[in-house]
């Protein structure tokens, strides 16, 4: 049995290169790499007014927010969730969260593969790149 203790993870600090306001802590506690065939998760936390950033998953993705109050915006839509609440993001639709409370978001994506790209419009640091690729993650892995 495959288990993840979302309390105890190993989070990297990612911020915009430069757009101010993008800034996060997150991780992948299930993919590819971990021994998943057919899913994948994404875990996120959000300060207040950060963002994560416009950007394109290459499968389905739901959002399921753990703490806090967020705005997300899925194409041309934009909604207020809080814990509890989900959201789905079609492939490829391009999306966005911003946590708009007081307090610290905590946000867990599932993807419907095990691997998948995702695209920002904006480059990150520490990767210097605008580009998530858990396929090459597992590459890196083995």
């Amino acid at each position: 049995m495959i288990t993840v203790d979302l309390n105890n993870l190993d989070l990297t600090e990612f911020s915009g290169k430069e757009k101010a306001g993008l800034h996060c802590l997150a991780t992948f506690p299930l993919f590819g790499a971990h021994g998943s065939e057919n899913s994948a998760t994404v875990y996120f936390e959000l300060e207040p007014g950060d963002a994560l950033g416009w950007h394109t998953d290459s499968v389905e993705e739901l959002l399921l927010i753990l703490k806090g109050d967020v705005e997300v915006s899925v194409g041309e839509e934009t909604g207020k969730l809080k814990e509890g609440q989900i959201a789905l993001v079609p492939t490829m639709v391009r999306h966005n969260l911003r946590n708009i409370g007081s307090e610290k978001a905590r946000v867990l994506g599932f993807f419907g593969s095990a691997n998948f790209v995702a695209t920002f419009d904006e480059v990150w640091l520490p990767t210097n790149s605008n580009m998530v690729d858990t396929a090459a993650m597992v590459a890196q892995a083995a």
